[in-house]
C-alpha cells in the first residue's frame, strides 16, 4: 500500500466541536498508527461565514489537545496553499476541463424557474431533481442567455438510470439510485466552487488515500465518487464512523451542555481527559481499557474495530476521567493552570514570592483529589486565600448553635498552640486525646472546627486542612469563630 495520506477540513465557521475533534482524532491515530501523513486543510469557501477568529479557535483547540498535523496552516507542506479560498485556480481548471470533456455544462436556469419546476415535480408526485434542460444547448442558444445577463452555474453530468455504490470500510457496501442524484452544480454563477466538488479537487490534488468522516456525510459520498469518475482518478477508501448523539438519542446541541473543545477547555478538563474520551466514542480498544495514552491509541488504533451504531455522549463519564487525569497529573502542572484563575477571581496576588508559589502548590494537592476540573479546583479552595468568608447557614444551625460549642473550641485552640511541629500526625494525635479526655464523640468537635477553618460543612480531611492552613492561621480562625459564635449567643439572648 502507498503512504496512508488522511485529512482533516473543518469549515471555519465556529468553534471546533467535538464530533469534528472526535474524528480529527481517528485520522490521526489512524495516520499514526500507519506511520502515514495527517493533513489539516481549512475549507473556507464560504467566504461569508468563514471568519479568521474560526480559524485560530481551530488551531488553538488542536494544538491544546496534542493532535499535530504533518501539513497544513502554519507548517506548509507539498500541496499548499492548505487553505480552500486560496485554490480557486486549481477548482476552475478542473471545472474547465470536465468542460472540455463533455461531462459537466453550463446551466441557466434561474432560482425562481428552478423553485417552479420543483414545485411542479412534488406536485406530480415525483422526485424534485434538475430536469437536466440546459444539458445540451446550442452555442447560439447560450450566447442568447447570456446577453440577456444570465450567468450560468456549471453542472456535472449524472447518469439517469443506474445506481452509485459507496464502499464504505466501516458500513460495507451503501448503494444510491443515480436516478436520485440530480446534475449537481460544482461552480457557482460567482466562479466558487461547491462543498463536493472542492473537497475532491483537493483530496485528488493532496493525494489523499483514505477518508475518515461522521456518517452524516455519506449522503455526500456517491456525488463525490461521480466527481472522482469524471476526473479519471482512484477512489480513496472512504470510511464513515457513526455519530455522537445526546444521552437521549437526540442531536448534540447546547443544551446537552459543552459541545466544543474550547468549552471544555474553559471548564477545565484536561487535553489527556478529552482526548481518552473521544477515543472511547464509537472506538474499542483491544483490552476494553477505559484509561488510555496518547501512545496506547495510536499503538492499539485500527478502523476494523470502530462501530457501526451511534455513539452516547456521556459527560458524567469524561468528568470521572478528567478527576483521574486531574490527581495522575504532575502538582506544577495543575497548579500552572489553577494560577491564572486564582488571579481571576482575585484571591491571590498578580506577583508573589516562590514560598508562596509552594502553598500554592499544597492547596492544589489537598483540595485536587476531590475535584473533578481545575475551575472545581478553585471552588473548592477560596478558603485557603481568604480569611473573610462566611460560614455556611446550615453548618452554624448544626454545629455552632451547639451548647457550649465555643468553650470546646476554646479549648482546641489551646491545645493546637503546644502542636510542634504542626503535622498531620501530631495535630491528629492532640486532637484525638482531646476528644478523648472529654469523653465526646468525634464530630462534636472535628465539625465545628471545620466549619470554624473553612466556613464549609464539606472539606478535604480535616487535619489536611489544618496543616495546609499553618498554626497560625489555624488558631486564627479557631478565634475568629469563638467570637462568632459568643456574639451569636448574645444576640440571641
Amino acid at each position: 500500500m502507498s503512504e496512508v495520506r488522511v485529512r482533516f477540513a473543518p469549515s471555519p465557521t465556529g468553534s471546533l466541536h467535538i464530533g469534528g475533534a472526535r474524528t480529527a482524532l481517528f485520522n490521526w491515530l489512524f495516520a499514526r498508527n500507519n506511520k502515514g501523513k495527517f493533513v489539516l486543510r481549512i475549507d473556507d469557501t464560504d467566504t461569508a461565514r468563514s471568519t479568521s477568529d474560526s480559524i485560530e479557535q481551530i488551531l488553538s483547540a488542536f494544538k491544546w489537545l496534542g493532535i499535530n498535523w504533518d501539513e497544513g496552516p502554519e507548517v506548509g507542506g507539498p500541496y499548499a496553499p492548505y487553505y480552500q479560498s486560496q485554490r480557486f485556480d486549481l477548482y476552475r481548471k478542473a471545472a474547465e476541463q470536465l468542460l472540455a470533456e463533455e461531462k459537466a455544462y453550463y446551466c441557466y436556469c434561474t432560482p425562481k424557474e428552478l423553485e417552479e419546476r420543483r414545485k411542479e415535480a412534488m406536485a406530480a408526485k415525483k422526485a424534485p431533481r434538475y430536469d437536466g434542460r440546459c444539458r445540451h444547448l446550442s452555442p447560439a442558444e447560450r450566447g442568447k442567455l447570456e446577453a440577456a445577463g444570465r450567468k450560468p452555474v456549471i453542472r456535472l453530468y449524472i447518469p439517469d438510470s443506474g445506481e452509485t455504490v459507496v464502499h464504505d470500510y466501516c458500513r460495507g457496501d451503501v448503494s444510491f439510485a443515480n436516478g436520485l442524484l440530480d446534475d449537481f452544480i460544482i461552480m457557482k454563477s460567482n466562479g466558487d466552487p461547491t462543498y463536493n466538488f472542492a473537497t475532491v479537487v483537493d483530496d485528488v490534488e493532496m493525494k489523499i488515500t483514505h477518508i475518515l468522516r461522521a456518517e452524516e456525510h455519506l449522503s455526500n459520498t456517491p456525488r463525490q465518487i461521480m466527481v472522482y469518475q469524471a476526473l479519471a482518478k482512484p477512489l480513496p477508501v472512504f470510511a464513515h464512523v457513526s455519530m455522537i448523539l445526546a444521552p437521549d438519542r437526540s442531536k448534540l446541541s447546547k443544551r446537552h451542555g459543552a459541545t466544543s473543545v474550547e468549552e471544555f477547555r474553559e471548564q477545565g478538563y484536561l487535553p489527556e481527559a478529552l482526548l481518552n474520551y473521544l477515543a472511547l466514542l464509537g472506538w474499542s480498544p483491544e483490552d476494553d481499557s477505559e484509561i488510555l495514552s496518547l501512545a496506547d491509541m495510536v499503538r492499539q488504533f485500527s478502523l476494523d474495530r470502530v462501530g457501526k451504531t451511534a455513539a452516547i455522549y456521556d459527560l458524567k463519564k469524561l468528568t470521572w476521567l478528567n478527576g483521574h487525569y486531574l490527581n495522575e497529573t504532575a502538582p506544577d502542572r495543575v497548579t500552572n493552570q489553577v494560577i491564572p484563575l486564582l488571579k481571576e477571581r482575585r484571591l491571590i496576588p498578580e506577583e508573589f514570592p516562590q514560598n508562596y508559589y509552594y502553598y500554592i502548590m499544597e492547596v492544589v494537592g489537598t483540595v485536587r483529589t476531590r475535584v473533578k476540573t481545575i475551575n472545581e479546583i478553585v471552588d473548592a479552595s477560596t478558603y485557603f486565600f481568604s480569611d473573610d468568608f462566611e460560614y455556611d447557614q446550615k453548618g452554624v444551625n448544626k454545629h455552632f448553635c451547639k451548647l457550649g460549642v465555643a468553650k470546646l473550641l476554646k479549648q482546641a485552640r489551646y491545645v493546637l498552640e503546644k502542636v510542634d511541629p504542626f503535622n498531620m500526625e501530631l495535630t491528629e494525635f492532640a486532637y484525638r486525646e482531646l476528644i478523648e479526655e472529654l469523653g465526646i464523640k468525634s464530630g462534636d468537635l472535628i465539625h465545628p472546627t471545620r466549619l470554624a477553618l473553612s466556613g464549609r460543612t464539606m472539606t478535604p480531611g480535616l487535619f489536611d486542612v489544618m496543616v495546609t492552613l499553618g498554626k497560625e492561621k489555624s488558631i486564627g480562625r479557631l478565634d475568629r469563630a469563638i467570637d462568632f459564635i459568643e456574639n451569636l449567643k448574645m444576640n440571641n439572648e
